[in-house]
């Protein structure tokens, strides 16, 4: 502490911050094993163990969520990561004066949120004046009914969440690829080799210790589904909860009906001990098999 003294000062701030609204609120967990009651209180309520955990798997639904849940979380990680690498390696190579102007349009859509996403989507879908059914019938193709099909809405979201996510992610690996030495592509290029060569040979593998990371990370999230992306964009839509629901947005519907808080904190708990065990198993992986690309 004393060596240190001026680095603890300077973070503080954040430690103060982490203490406050991460660890401090985590007294809440025990209304995961109660049945809460407003006029009890929280420690007052009565303890029922593990009875508000077998609501999320004693359901119907329970199967569908979930698979849901991971098959979505499992494409957003898998196109983004793919898709940022691209254009990380693409905004590399385009001149320095347009480069700012291509961060700012890529990296703009994360700042939005996703109410205004969704009247955007709104806007393309709307069946009687959406843009893209206005298309159809200018082009003489009969229109869609975006909101009652549920089919076309997996490729649907992986799109939007792909617009929105993508300028993130892009950043991290460009600023990734700013910290490697121009020495590697000085010797590539007298070597003779090809952009894509030099890409391939050179900047993902330099880049593989961020990206595992970046994906170890996302793994944690794998049973936390985006709320805001499958509640706002299909706009609730009951023809669309076979291909929309997740599990943050069925056990929104069961608190908003039935009011029950101790089973929403008891899916929340769920989700955070799954994901916490998924990284810690993620990570375990990849430092048997490259202990320098781990995170601990």
């Amino acid at each position: 502490m004393k060596r240190n003294r001026e680095l603890m000062l300077l973070s503080a701030p954040g430690i103060l911050y982490q203490l406050i609204f991460a660890y401090l609120p985590m007294v809440g967990l025990i209304i995961a094993f109660k049945n809460y009651r407003y006029d009890l209180g929280m420690f007052g309520s009565k303890w029922v163990g593990l009875d508000n955990f077998k609501y999320l798997f004693s359901t119907d639904a329970a199967w569908r969520i979930t698979r849901n849940t991971v098959l979505y979380n499992l494409g957003y990680m898998l196109i983004t990561t793919i898709a940022a690498l691209l254009l990380a390696v693409l905004l590399n190579e385009i001149k320095a004066k347009w480069t700012r102007f291509y961060q700012t349009a890529l990296f703009l859509p994360h700042f939005l949120s996703w109410v205004l996403v969704g009247y955007i989507a709104y806007a393309f879908l709307n069946h009687a004046d959406g843009f893209i059914n206005r298309t159809l019938e200018a082009l003489g193709m009969a229109p869609v009914s975006w909101y009652q099909d549920s089919d076309p809405w997996p490729f649907i979201l992986i799109l939007v969440h792909l617009w929105k996510a993508v300028g993130f992610t892009t950043l991290i690996y460009f600023a990734g690829i700013m910290g490697i030495s121009g020495d590697y592509y000085e010797a590539a290029r007298i070597d003779g080799a090809t952009k894509r060569q030099m890409a391939m040979k050179i900047t993902v593998p330099l880049l593989s210790p961020l990206i595992v990371i970046m994906l170890i990370l996302s793994i944690g999230n794998m049973f936390r589904g985006d709320f805001g992306l499958h509640y706002f964009i299909p706009n609730n839509s009951g023809f669309l909860f076979s291909s929309t629901d997740v599990i943050d947005t069925y056990v929104y519907r069961a608190l908003r009906e039935v009011g029950n808080v101790s089973m929403s904190a008891a899916t929340g708990l769920y989700q955070s001990v799954v994901g916490f065990v998924l990284v810690l198993l993620a990570n375990g992986i990849v430092r048997r098999i490259n202990p320098d690309h781990s995170m601990w």
